[in-house]
């Protein structure tokens, strides 16, 4: 592990994260608690996702001594509609839809809270996708699991692999965690 980083409480159940964290090198708990991930309709896709990055990890600042908490939100944005997690196949499959032979951006937003700091930052990656049928869609949807996933869709299963014609950007982040920069804003905690 790597011993300039202070322990990491990560404030998420996403197995990626958790993978990506594992795949740092990085020593980390998961801490989960409830949050209402609502936010303002004014703000910007950029926004949003730092607004509920913030929000969860205010969720901690009682509960934290010399640990730093992690909080990430993700949310997949086309044509400046914010595409979050499902609700149903019903739902899954109209978002695919939108998105086939389309380019979105995938917006992941992070908060590290360390010695009452919220150090926020948020990264940015387009993925084209090419056409999809609906039998493709349909086929991903009941074979895979879209409902905990923003857009409906994860870059590491099937969509991902058959799918994205090219990523522009950090391929981390549209896993659901900008490791690169991560893991700079991490290093810098130890200077605080």
């Amino acid at each position: 592990m790597n011993s300039k980083i202070p322990k990491i409480i990560l404030a998420s159940k996403s197995p990626r994260r958790q993978e990506l964290l594992r795949q740092m090198d990085v020593d980390f708990s998961v801490v989960l608690k409830e949050v209402d991930e609502s936010y303002p309709e004014h703000l910007l896709p950029e926004e949003v996702a730092v607004y509920i990055a913030k929000k969860k990890a205010e969720a901690y600042d009682d509960h934290i001594n010399d640990e730093a908490v992690l909080t990430a939100d993700t949310i997949v944005c086309i044509d400046g509609l914010i595409l979050g997690k499902p609700e149903n196949n019903a739902h899954a499959i109209e978002m695919l839809q939108r998105l086939s032979g389309r380019v979105h951006k995938v917006i992941t937003g992070v908060c590290i809270l360390y010695k009452q700091e919220y150090n926020l930052f948020h990264d940015v990656s387009e993925v084209f996708f090419r056409n999809l049928t609906d039998e493709e869609i349909i086929t991903y949807v009941e074979r895979y699991q879209p409902m905990d996933k923003a857009g409906s869709y994860g870059i590491q299963e099937w969509v991902g692999i058959t799918a994205i014609k090219r990523i522009e950007g950090s391929y981390t982040n549209v896993v659901g965690l900008p490791t690169e920069k991560v893991y700079q804003q991490l290093l810098r905690l130890k200077s605080i």
